[in-house]
């Protein structure tokens, strides 16, 4: 299964790849009425993590035995068996954070005001992710390895 990549060596930090996730989760799809206008904005599904000079954008990763899906009490969390790609459903979550506490990569984020999470979906419907494709550097790539 394909998988977003971070190459640390080529990261700048310019975080554009945030951005693009949040346009692209958007109800506008336009990036002034994403981050202006629309509440409760959209959550990255990505973060870039920074550690001095060194920068690199974090996703899901869409274990092969997913953690949050194990731990998840209302079925919310799901691993579709033919695409492999980690599924959240909001309407079943119940917002007990499980899956936020139990991902060893921290990327599924709280969404306080709706009391519900948001975690990568690899732009579903795209052939390419939002993130990898707004990513002047290439410092982000979606392979199969």
């Amino acid at each position: 299964m394909k998988r977003v990549y971070a190459k640390e060596e080529v990261c700048i930090g310019c975080r554009l790849c945030e951005i693009a996730c949040v346009v692209e989760h958007s109800e506008s799809k336009n990036v002034i009425r994403a981050y202006k206008t629309e509440t409760p904005r959209p959550v990255a599904g990505n973060v870039v993590e920074e550690r001095g000079p060194l920068t690199f954008s974090v996703n899901c990763r869409h274990c092969d035995e997913p953690l949050c899906v194990a731990v998840c009490i209302a079925g919310a969390m799901v691993k579709d068996e033919e695409s492999g790609v980690v599924r959240h459903n909001e309407e079943k979550c119940v917002g007990c954070w499980s899956c936020v506490m139990i991902c060893p990569y921290g990327v599924i984020k709280m969404k306080p005001a709706a009391k519900k999470v948001s975690k990568c979906d690899l732009c579903n419907g795209r052939t390419m992710p939002a993130c990898v494709q707004a990513c002047p550097n290439r410092a982000i790539v979606y392979e199969e390895r």
